[in-house]
């Protein structure tokens, strides 16, 4: 008995699993679009911290910084929410290989590799795929490492340069300097912080690979031919 038989797939099961992959397309869709929901957030609040702190030559850095807290939860929340994402991309996933991809091929469902048993007992079971810091990697490499960069790059310009360039390294640490923290410290603080996310990127990098990522396609792209479209470069 192969392993079509053996899982017993007929009309209404068939069915069952089109209404099944919609549904977990639908949630995938949903998680996706509350990760672009922090991410934007996370931008608006960049913004509006930039704009604060180079609206005059008295304004003072210290929005950059604060925000850069901001920007610490927006990224949790969005990692918290990215282990969601990635559980219905998972599934998502599973049924475009093992189910829809032997169908477009001809050769019906096929469970040999036991797909079908593996996703009833992730419904029964709902396990993520990855941890919470590799969410968080994931998040750093795709969206946040450029809002830090660009928080860090702007806090660097208006301590050195902004509103006249600095004549001494003395003057960097009177700029730097937050109430009674000195310069040196606050500079050593904005070190610790920027190293950390650099080494949880880094850290993580090497971890799990993400599923459902498009790679490049290699010319001739025959699926756009098909499409109506030209693979050929104008």
């Amino acid at each position: 008995m192969d392993g079509t038989q053996k899982a017993g797939f007929g009309n209404a099961e068939i069915t069952a699993l089109a209404h099944l992959y919609r549904g977990e397309m639908f949630q995938s869709k949903i998680w996706r679009t509350r990760l672009d929901t922090t991410s934007n957030w996370s931008i608006v609040v960049t913004g509006i911290a930039l704009s604060v702190s180079f609206s005059s030559a008295e304004a003072s850095p210290i929005p950059i910084l604060l925000v850069s807290w901001v920007v610490i939860i927006f990224l949790f929340i969005e990692s918290r929410r990215y282990l969601y994402y990635d559980l219905f991309r998972v599934r998502v996933r599973v049924l475009e290989i093992n189910f829809y991809g032997p169908i477009l091929t001809g050769h019906g469902i096929q469970t040999d590799n036991g797909w079908n048993d593996l996703l009833a007992a992730d419904y029964r079971i709902m396990r993520f795929h990855i941890s919470f810091m590799e969410a968080v990697g994931r998040r750093i490499r795709r969206t946040y490492g450029w809002i830090f960069s660009a928080l860090l790059a702007c806090y660097l310009a208006k301590i050195v340069v902004h509103p006249t360039p600095i004549a001494s390294l003395g003057e960097v640490w009177t700029r730097a300097a937050i109430g009674p923290l000195p310069g040196e410290a606050a500079l050593g603080i904005g070190v610790l912080f920027h190293g950390t996310w650099i080494a949880i990127a880094l850290a993580t990098l090497g971890t799990q690979k993400a599923v459902g990522l498009p790679n490049r396609r290699p010319e001739p792209d025959l699926l756009l031919d098909v499409a109506g479209g030209s693979s050929g470069r104008a």
